[in-house]
């Protein structure tokens, strides 16, 4: 492994940025969605089983199966890859929201709506911020999954660090060098996305405290 990384850094680090790019577009979506999807299912408690129980059960697909499902639709290439992911991150996410949402307390939220506070604005500016800890666990919890699941997303043409995993296979064992550094890579990509969101997690946890309005 450690003679395969020396001859093939530039390559090792090419991927390495693909990989990043493409977990970073689709978290990025997935927020996109699972931001609105979960306030609207936090305001409205009957659409939480629908909701959920349909993002479980797409969570449950496996990774593989997901891409056959997609590539006839998209084909080959980076998009069947986004929307998968974004796909898997759903049902953290909104699930996430949901959960920091419904465990602000009554009693912050009317205070701020006797402050004169809009419903926009007890939204962004008290239910969020509270919320906020809850949300950073998901959000960590969700990379670390993208991160792992994008790693297949080479069977698709995606790129990414699963173009060592899967070349190195086809290899045989003269690919063994292939495979430990794409599995050392994603591994430390998936330890340094975690520790970095822990961080942020903390932070906000110690943030949030001071964001309720006072009462």
């Amino acid at each position: 492994m450690i003679d395969y990384l020396q001859n093939h850094q530039a390559d090792v680090w090419q991927l390495f940025l693909q990989h990043v790019v493409l977990c970073g577009a689709a978290l990025g979506l997935a927020l996109l969605i699972a931001l609105p999807l979960g306030v609207l299912i936090a305001r409205y408690t009957a659409l939480y089983t629908p909701v959920m129980g349909l993002l479980g059960a797409l969570y449950t697909i496996p990774s593989l199966a997901l891409f056959a499902l997609l590539v006839p639709l998209t084909h080959i290439g980076t998009m069947p890859a986004l929307i998968a992911l974004v796909i898997y991150a759903q049902f953290i996410l909104v699930r996430n929201v949901v959960a920091g949402l419904r465990g602000v307390e009554p009693a912050t939220v009317e205070a701020a709506r006797g402050m004169g506070m809009s419903p926009w604005q007890v939204l962004w500016r008290v239910e969020m911020p509270l919320a906020l800890p809850v949300l950073v666990a998901g959000l960590r919890i969700a990379t670390v999954t993208v991160i792992a699941v994008a790693s297949v997303a080479t069977y698709v043409a995606a790129g990414g660090l699963g173009d060592l995993l899967s070349e190195g296979v086809n290899k045989g064992p003269v690919g063994e060098g292939e495979i430990e550094a794409g599995a050392l890579a994603i591994g430390a990509l998936a330890i340094m996305a975690d520790i970095i969101l822990r961080i942020f997690e903390a932070l906000s946890a110690r943030w949030s405290g001071r964001a309720a309005p006072a009462h």
